[in-house]
C-alpha cells in the first residue's frame, strides 16, 4: 500500500463512502502480515518508494502463488522475478503477464511512465538479464528503452545508435565476457551508467567474476557495478535515480 492508497482510504472514510470496520480491514495487515512461512511487508512502498517484490526462485510453487496473491490482494499490483512457468500457471490472477526469457510475472494496471531509461545488452545471451531491468523498472514507473547486441566485438553497431542514448537520465548496461562495455559507454555519454555483469562466457569468466571485476575496476568514472546477473537490482536503482531527473 502506497501513500495514494493511504490518502484515498482515509478520504473515503472521511466521506462517508466506507465505514471504521472496512477502513481497519484494509488496514489491518500494516505493517506486514504474518503467513508463518512469509512476512509479507505491505509497508514496503510507503518508506522506500519500492514495494516488496517476490523473488521466486527458491520457493515452493504454492509459496510464491499464495505471497503473489496477498501482495495483489492488498496493493492491486505484484511483480515476480526468477519465476517459473508453473508459478505463472498457478497464479490465478486475471491479466498477469508472464515473460519466460527473463522469467518475470507482472499483474496489475500498468502505472503512468515517466522519464526515461535505456538499457543496453553487449550480447543476445545477456538479454535476459536486460530484460530483467528494463521490466523491472517499466513496472515501477519508468519508460525505458533496450539497445541489444552492442556489444566491443562490433563496437560501430553501438556507434551507429548512439542517438538512443538523448533524453536519457541513466543507462544500464549488461555485459558478460570480458565485461568491457560498460566502459565503453560510459566513456562515451554523459549519463549515469549502471553496470551488470552476467554470468555469460567461457571458463576463466568464471560464472561472471570476471566481468564483475572489470566494470568494479573500470577507469570511467560516473559507473556502479550490480552484482552478477542482478538485473532486479539494477531496474530499482535505475528507477530511482530517474524518478529524482523527474522531480528535478
Amino acid at each position: 500500500m502506497d501513500k495514494d492508497a493511504i490518502l484515498n482510504l482515509l478520504v473515503s472514510l472521511k466521506n462517508g463512502q466506507i465505514d471504521v470496520d472496512e477502513a481497519l480491514n484494509k488496514l489491518k495487515h500494516l505493517p506486514y502480515e504474518d503467513l508463518e512461512f512469509a512476512k509479507i511487508d505491505h509497508h514496503r512502498q510507503l518508506r522506500g518508494g519500492i514495494a516488496e517484490v517476490i523473488f521466486g526462485e527458491g520457493k515452493t510453487t504454492a509459496d510464491a502463488v499464495e505471497i503473489a496473491g496477498r501482495i495483489y490482494k492488498m496493493s492491486g499490483r505484484v511483480l515476480l522475478t526468477r519465476a517459473s512457468q508453473e508459478i505463472y500457471d498457478m497464479l490465478g490472477i486475471e491479466g498477469a503477464r508472464y515473460y519466460p526469457k527473463s522469467r518475470i510475472i507482472e499483474a496489475g494496471q500498468e502505472r503512468v511512465k515517466q522519464g526515461r531509461i535505456v538499457t543496453v545488452s553487449a550480447g543476445t545471451a545477456d538479454i535476459p538479464v536486460a530484460e530483467e531491468a528494463s521490466l523491472t523498472a517499466s513496472f515501477l514507473g519508468s519508460n525505458v528503452e533496450s539497445l541489444y547486441d552492442v556489444g566491443v566485438a562490433g563496437l560501430h553497431r553501438l556507434l551507429s545508435n548512439m542517438g538512443v542514448f538523448e533524453g536519457a537520465n541513466v543507462v544500464i548496461v549488461v555485459a558478460g565476457m570480458e565485461g568491457a562495455l560498460p566502459s565503453v559507454v560510459g566513456a562515451l555519454i554523459d549519463k549515469p551508467v549502471i553496470a551488470v555483469p552476467t554470468s555469460v562466457g567461457y571458463g576463466t569468466s568464471l560464472g561472471g567474476l570476471t566481468p564483475l571485476f572489470a566494470m568494479l575496476n573500470s577507469c570511467v568514472p560516473g559507473i556502479a557495478a550490480m552484482n552478477i546477473d542482478n538485473g532486479f537490482g539494477a531496474g530499482c536503482l535505475a528507477h530511482k535515480i530517474n524518478t529524482l531527473a523527474v522531480r528535478s
